[in-house]
């Protein structure tokens, strides 16, 4: 009987392909496990066993696998069936989701390495210049990688000339398979044992005495041994004896000293006991209560507490009676500034058992974690961003994602384009795990489901300690330009508040939602602004480089002295960002210290951590940042937010534009006065009478919830309709229209009248050099989803089959708001 395995490829296609096993190696599989096989023609990858048969259904070739990589499953069962929902509810190939969930450490990948012949004999009137140029590459080195193959004769299509050497035998190509994973290690020093008697080590000391330095290495060590730490890193050594690393290489040459290396844990401390919580307060009790009561039913619940309600309390406390039952707790936040702020609070309470994991952290790293889940030998809770919801759990008791309505949450580019908190439902669902949302201004899809019985609502209204919210007001930026009393972008009341801040020891944060200096640079003779040649955006000029950004593809260049259309030196900039903000608040208070929190700033591995930190410590009296400052971070001593300009955010092409912008500049505020004293926020504008401002000013979550929800119900928009969103994206104009009025067409065939728009070059049509072009499909709920998804699919396998057609990149992103 032959046997066979189903496996999962790494790759974009649509399903799983079928490998033949010895009977050996088939008692020995599970699902779950890894094997390298082959694929295509000389490609070598990791697959994922996803089942193990006897029935070959099979339309092809069925090849052996070349070797199995693990003891045992990578990946458990209920990952598998959770990755087939990813891929079935958002339309994408399974090997998209694996790719997107295993750390790339596990994914080992071939590279074809070419090799001399040595059977075949050469003469050189037998090759042409590029074979010549090879040849002779390969008699100084003994293997060349197809990259180095691409320098050498500086061409990228070297394929056909290596297929051709093949042909002649001149070549081998062998694969190479790389495993990315290096475990750390730290190197320990320990005594000779012998040394270890006081008579003994007199004697050394004696013969030591020309050589100051390793009597001293050698007495620290003695000291730090007798002191009870029994581990003494060489780094440790180093330090408490003030010596250099070649003192104690000459030690260890000696024979004096024993120098062993240790595998250690990148993200795991050492073992302490947590500390005891805090008391709650009588509304976070009751609210305790009844998420409790209500993970009995069970039942999703959505927890509405004002900004600093002590939410975050509620979820150490739930944390807490998980770890103690022996479960793991997921706890997803937006953005890693937030995971930052947070770690440091929950390794008080839970110190060895919180596990980190996101897109900051290295290769090596997140394969711990991976590890640590699924070997599951203690239970931890696992902070993370969006991707720490596809790691291997065990045994989940537990799902908390905190700022629910953040938009950080929805994955765009590559596929799989999942919504983490819409999928960690499912997760929860499928692992009997308890769901908390928690939110100070939760999404209107959210409020709905709690309002229609779908979800259990609880709200926190007071701020903990009751501590008032803080005081918003309105500056009228039109009346003060008219007035004169703005400099710069800061108008006179705002100068006025930040003054009295300071005077009171106080810290304050400025909000502008744009990096840079400006957005534009524009000549004041012709009008020329300097545009991205690959996109369709003007570029955004940073001073502090002296370069034009695009903030879509990240091309750059220099500054312009004069204009390039009409050699005019009136250069001016239009708008201003975060670094403009900066130079003009150290115009105004060159006494006071200044940070900036954007994407510029905060590249690094630790970049949120020191910001965070100075701030923390009063090192900052001012925080200048984008949307990154407005997420649940806890300043204690912040008394004023400035809003620089409310109204970008209002004025912006989307269905949720409002609904946002209520959301940012509540959040925003919240940041203010946290402990005893009211905060105060400004918003500027040049129309503070504007209904959404107006609700944000009085806190007014209810009406502005009424009103966009009526709203979208009268133009059927979400909750109360599906948006299916399909991109065509191409380097031609032309084709892109073509390709996807093809697929308009197609669609328009659905027999279930869904609603199809487009096709709409959306407001920035031309990135990295591709047109992009939009069309969105509407469907109600009471029309058969997956029927309809399935059309979609057939239409696309349609699409990709015609010939003019195939080059044009066609992406579909369900829920795409």
């Amino acid at each position: 009987m032959p046997h066979f395995i189903d496996v999962i490829l790494p790759l974009p296609l649509e399903r799983y392909f079928t490998y033949t096993v010895n009977p050996a190696e088939f008692d020995f599989l599970k699902p779950g496990m890894r094997v390298a096989v082959p694929f295509g023609k000389s490609k070598i990858y990791t697959g994922i066993v996803h089942r193990i048969h006897r029935e070959n259904t099979a339309t092809y070739e069925v090849k052996d696998i070349e070797f199995i990589i693990d003891e045992t499953p990578v990946v458990t069962e209920d990952q598998l069936k959770f990755w087939e929902w990813i891929s079935s509810y958002y339309l994408c190939a399974v090997g998209q989701v694996m790719r997107a969930s295993l750390p790339k450490s596990f994914l080992l990948e071939s590279e074809t390495t070419v090799l001399k012949n040595e059977s075949t004999f050469i003469e050189e009137s037998m090759l042409n210049d590029r074979e010549f140029l090879v040849m002779e590459a390969l008699e100084s080195r003994n293997a060349l990688k197809v990259q180095e193959v691409m320098d050498i004769l500086d061409r990228k299509s070297v394929l056909p000339i290596l297929q051709r050497m093949l042909e002649k035998d001149f070549i081998i190509l062998q694969e190479e398979l790389y495993n990315t994973y290096k475990p750390k290690t730290e190197k320990y020093i320990f005594l000779q044992e012998k040394l270890k008697e006081e008579e003994s080590l007199k004697s050394l000391l004696k013969e030591l005495q020309r050589a100051p330095k390793q009597r001293e290495a050698v007495m620290t060590l003695f000291m730090m041994q007798s002191g009870h730490l029994n581990d003494i890193t060489k780094k440790q050594l180093i330090q408490r004896a003030n010596v250099t690393g070649a003192v104690i290489k000459s030690l260890v040459s000696k024979g004096i000293l024993v120098e062993i290396k240790k595998e250690i844990d990148r993200v795991l401390d050492n073992e302490e006991e947590g500390i005891d919580l805090y008391e709650l307060n009588e509304d976070q009790s009751r609210a305790l209560q009844e998420i409790k009561s209500s993970f009995e039913i069970p039942k999703t619940v959505l927890l509405h507490g004002v900004t600093s309600s002590g939410k975050t309390q509620l979820y150490v406390e739930l944390i807490k009676e998980q770890l103690e039952k022996g479960n793991q707790s997921l706890y997803l936040l937006p953005e890693i500034a937030l995971t930052t702020q947070l770690i440091s609070r929950l390794k008080v309470f839970f110190k060895h058992q919180v596990l980190i994991y996101h897109s900051k952290y290295n290769l090596n790293e997140r394969l711990e974690v991976w590890n640590h889940v699924i070997n599951a030998k203690e239970p931890y809770v696992v902070i993370g961003a969006r991707s720490a919801m596809l790691l291997p759990f065990q045994k989940l008791g537990l799902i908390l994602i905190d700022e629910e309505h953040e938009t950080s949450f929805k994955q765009y580019d590559p596929a799989p384009r999942y919504h983490a908190r819409d999928a960690a439902i499912v997760l929860g669902h499928m692992k009997k795990a308890s769901v908390l949302l928690g939110s100070a201004t939760p999404s209107l899809e959210s409020y709905y489901n709690a309002n229609s019985g779908k979800y259990h609502l609880v709200e926190l209204k007071k701020r903990f300690g009751n501590v008032q919210m803080p005081e918003i007001n309105m500056v009228n930026i039109k009346e003060k330009h008219k007035r004169k009393k703005m400099k710069g972008h800061f108008s006179d009341t705002l100068i006025d508040q930040m003054q009295q801040a300071f005077k009171n020891n106080n810290q304050v944060i400025l909000f502008q939602n744009r990096r840079g200096y400006a957005p534009i640079m524009e000549c004041g003779t012709c009008g020329n602004a300097p545009q991205c040649p690959n996109c369709d955006v003007s570029l955004t000029y940073h001073k502090y480089k002296g370069q034009l950004r695009c903030h879509y593809c990240s091309y750059h260049t220099f500054v312009p002295k004069e204009c390039p259309s009409c050699s005019s030196n009136a250069l001016d900039t239009k708008g201003f960002g975060t670094e403009q903000i900066e130079q003009e608040f150290l115009v105004l208070f060159p006494n006071q210290k200044v940070a900036r929190m954007d994407l510029d700033t905060t590249r690094g591995k630790n970049s949120y951590q020191k910001l965070i930190q100075q701030m923390d410590a009063g090192e900052i009296d001012c925080l200048i940042g984008t949307q990154m400052l407005t997420k649940g971070l806890d300043f204690r001593n912040v008394s004023l937010v400035g809003v620089m300009n409310a109204d970008s955010m209002l004025n912006f092409p989307d269905f949720r534009a409002h609904e946002r912008c209520f959301q940012l500049l509540t959040q925003v505020a919240g940041r203010a006065g946290r402990t005893k004293e009211r905060g105060k926020v400004l918003i500027q504008s040049y129309h503070p009478e504007h209904m959404i401002l107006q609700q944000v000013s009085s806190y007014d979550f209810h009406t502005m919830y009424k009103e966009q929800i009526e709203e979208r119900y009268q133009f059927k928009y979400p909750p109360f309709q599906r948006l299916i969103r399909i991109t065509f994206k191409h380097r031609d104009y032309q084709t892109t229209l073509d390709s996807s009025t093809w697929f308009v067409d197609a669609l328009n065939q659905i027999p279930h009248g869904v609603v199809v728009l487009g096709p709409e070059f959306p407001p920035v049509s031309r990135v990295r050099n591709l047109y992009n072009i939009h069309v969105i499909i509407k469907m109600t709920k009471q029309q058969p989803s997956d029927q309809v998804k399935g059309y979609i699919m057939k239409i696309k396998k349609s699409f990709e089959t015609i010939n003019q057609y195939r080059s044009v990149r066609c992406n579909i992103d369900v829920d795409a708001y």
